[in-house]
């Protein structure tokens, strides 16, 4: 056997005995095969819709070993069946129903100090309630009716900051170590016109601008924040949309803009807060995540249209 072949052979035996001289991969998350919100206490905003992100996302933190998970909204017509689906399903998670306005101050604070009196942790806050707005163009929009839309889906979102941050910082003896992530739902049409009208895009495009922002501002306190971005999603506020297109017949021309040609489901935005709201993505901060497709990865066009 040449010496060649004789130190190939070696190295081989040496990496299946795990006795190579390899640096060990550093790791700040458990394994990928765990459950990935083990232990986590989640508050999550805008969770009472049927169809809408917030429930999906509750099932994708159970699904994945919470501690605690707080299902909150304005509208608590489905709360009490969310909670008890929840509990049946994942009878090892703590489920708490919350009825309040997410823009409202002292209903953030109350939630927040509960958790922390509850578990001596919060982990994560999912920022997600939202509402469409007025659906017009921006000459018929009032005073009033821009600064509600703002209201709702951006000063939620201040203010889920604002308390959730501390929060997070604090420790326990099953949380040694301060952090936590704080997702906020934003749009893409946060980030390209064209996707929504005047007062929602402001709104959203605000969300971005402080997840961008408060991020540099939460420097070395080992919170994260970070703004979700969905495209077309069939939800409780999309749902008109969606069931007069199959009314027409015309559903399969829902979402064609975009490179996938379809709209998206609940489910694949939650899955993607999974990820911000686990260890996985413990270097993923300040950042506008578009799960949309791919609408806003270029300019719609007209197929057929470029030749």
């Amino acid at each position: 056997m040449s010496d060649q072949a004789k130190r190939r052979l070696e190295a081989t035996a040496n990496h299946l005995s795990g006795s190579s001289s390899l640096p060990p991969i550093i790791k700040v998350a458990p394994e990928s095969t765990t459950p990935r919100a083990a232990g986590k206490v989640v508050i999550i905003t805008g969770a009472n819709s049927l169809l809408g992100i917030g429930r999906a996302s509750a099932h994708q933190f159970a699904q994945n070993g919470a501690k605690a998970v707080y299902i909150c909204d304005f509208d608590s017509s489905n709360l009490a069946a969310h909670k008890a689906e929840l509990n049946t399903l994942y009878p090892s998670v703590d489920i708490h129903t919350r009825q309040f306005d997410a823009a409202n101050e002292p209903d953030i604070v109350e939630v927040i100090t509960h958790a922390l009196n509850s578990y001596g942790r919060l982990d994560v806050f999912f920022a997600n309630a939202g509402t469409i707005g007025p659906n017009t163009v921006f000459t018929n929009v009032d005073p009033s009716g821009f600064m509600e839309t703002m209201r709702i889906n951006s000063l939620s979102v201040f203010l889920a900051a604002k308390h959730a941050a501390p929060a997070m910082q604090k420790t326990c003896a099953a949380k040694p170590t301060p952090g936590g992530s704080i997702i906020a739902t934003a749009s893409v049409a946060g980030l390209r016109s064209n996707a929504g009208d005047t007062s929602y895009s402001a709104s959203k495009a605000a969300v971005v601008s402080m997840a961008q922002t408060i991020s540099y501002q939460l420097a070395g306190t080992g919170v994260r924040i970070n703004a979700l971005c969905p495209g077309l999603i069939e939800t409780g506020m999309t749902s008109v949309v969606f069931e007069a297109a199959r009314q027409r017949g015309t559903q399969k021309k829902i979402g064609q803009l975009n490179p996938l040609k379809r709209g998206g489901h609940a489910d694949e935005i939650a899955r993607v807060a999974l990820f911000l709201g686990s260890d996985e993505s413990s270097y993923v901060n300040g950042q506008a995540w578009a799960v949309d497709g791919g609408l806003s990865a270029g300019h719609p066009f007209v197929p057929g249209r470029l030749g």
